[in-house]
């Protein structure tokens, strides 16, 4: 299984990205899709994840701001980004779990929001 994350760059701070995961593998068969991240110096840290019965789940310091969704047609996992901060900077990594519990994970793609 494969995961390419895409979508991020350079955002003032209060705007918006769409982070986008395409899996190789369907993202009806996982156990979960999610988004982590790693600012600099940090540890990563899970933002938000779908667990296979469609409910999401965020980060406290994301809740009311991210959104994540998926398209399974697509196989794609998406992290719509708004009202962006400073402190949402870092490297965001896409993953899966499939049903076995092992884990997949993407390239990182860099978020950088100025203030």
């Amino acid at each position: 299984v494969q995961l390419q994350a895409s979508g991020g760059g350079l955002v003032q701070a209060g705007g918006s990205l769409r982070l986008s995961c395409a899996t190789s593998g369907s993202t009806i068969t996982f156990r979960a899709v999610g988004w982590h991240r790693q600012a600099p110096g940090k540890q990563r840290e899970q933002v938000a994840v779908i667990i296979r019965g469609g409910i999401p789940s965020y980060a406290a310091s994301v809740k009311g701001r991210f959104t994540i969704s998926r398209d399974n047609a697509k196989n794609t996992v998406y992290l719509q980004m708004d009202s962006l901060k400073p402190e949402d900077t870092g490297v965001y990594y896409c993953y899966a779990k499939g049903m076995s519990g092992r884990e997949y994970w993407g390239q990182g793609t860099q978020v950088t929001v100025s203030s």
